[in-house]
């Protein structure tokens, strides 16, 4: 007879596993979301931003890259065990439930939308998208070869967000600026997928990687090309001046050089490609910021 009984819960021994579900030990994802937020909030002010706005954007980036990774691993908890880089997270390990999943996601949305109000009615309305765009992405995988475009359409939000906390109106720029990135991400998403691509084709989970195929080099070059003219339009738009143009020459060669490391689709050096961007879009906010200095 077993008379053993459950384990009582205890938050210390659960908190490295929380962690690892929000991803915070691995802050990649927190860059790449938070450069297109800053870029918007310096654009948005014409310099430095509020500090009371930066400090709301900064922690709610960092909030929701969270949130969305909790729901992302609740999504693929039945997939992620077949496949080798995702095999030994939280959730397929057995570390920590599904009804934990939720409620850290839960806890984690609510963090981000208190912050939220103290901004204005706009920002508030605008911040529901970004919670329902959050929300549904990690289950595009399941119904489209797409999934990288809404990741995009998802980390782009926050750039409305800013112009609307910043200046309370959304200006036409910042639309252009949401499609720049959400052409990047596809870009640099792509590149994550093509670590994956082989079991993702076994475990039936669709990406751009798969659709793309053997064009997936030459197609992520046309993504990086249009983001690359699209960023100039922004410049001259905005009458910047060679800090920024510099600034889009440095993001030009490093894309590149992603070139380079994907050239025969290792996996590795396709991982390496991907974290690179952290680099592209740290130089073009550098530019930014050198202007309005």
């Amino acid at each position: 007879m077993n008379n053993s009984s459950p384990q009582p819960y205890n938050f210390k021994t659960q908190l490295p596993y929380y962690i690892e579900l929000t991803r915070l030990n691995r802050p990649i994802g927190i860059y790449l979301l938070l450069w297109p937020t800053m870029w918007a909030l310096w654009f948005a002010a014409s310099g430095i931003p509020s500090l009371s706005v930066l400090f709301i954007f900064i922690a709610g980036v960092i909030l929701m890259r969270s949130a969305g990774c909790v729901i992302n691993d609740f999504a693929d908890r039945k997939i992620d065990g077949h496949v080798k880089r995702t095999q030994d997270r939280p959730l397929p390990a057995g570390k920590v439930s599904s009804k934990e999943t939720l409620i850290l996601f839960g806890v984690i949305c609510l963090s981000a939308f208190i912050l939220v109000l103290f901004t204005n009615t706009l920002t508030i309305y605008l911040a529901f998208g970004g919670v329902f765009l959050a929300a549904i992405y990690p289950f595009m995988k399941r119904h489209t070869y797409l999934p990288q475009v809404f990741l995009g359409a998802a980390f782009a939000w926050s750039v409305p967000m800013a112009y609307t906390a910043e200046t309370g109106e959304l200006h036409k720029q910042a639309w252009l600026l949401y499609l720049i990135t959400v052409l990047w991400t596809v870009a640099y998403d792509t590149m994550y997928a093509m670590v994956d691509r082989d079991d993702d084709i076994k475990v039936g989970v669709k990406s751009t990687a798969i659709l793309f195929g053997k064009a997936d080099r030459m197609v992520i070059a046309g993504i990086q090309t249009l983001v690359i003219a699209a960023l100039c339009i922004v410049g001259n738009q905005a009458s910047l001046g060679s800090f920024f143009f510099f600034s889009v020459v440095v993001a030009a060669t490093l894309f590149v050089y992603q070139q380079h490391l994907i050239r025969n689709r290792d996996r590795d050096a396709c991982f390496k490609a991907f974290l690179n961007n952290h680099w592209v879009g740290l130089a073009i906010f550098v530019g930014i910021a050198l202007e309005y200095f």
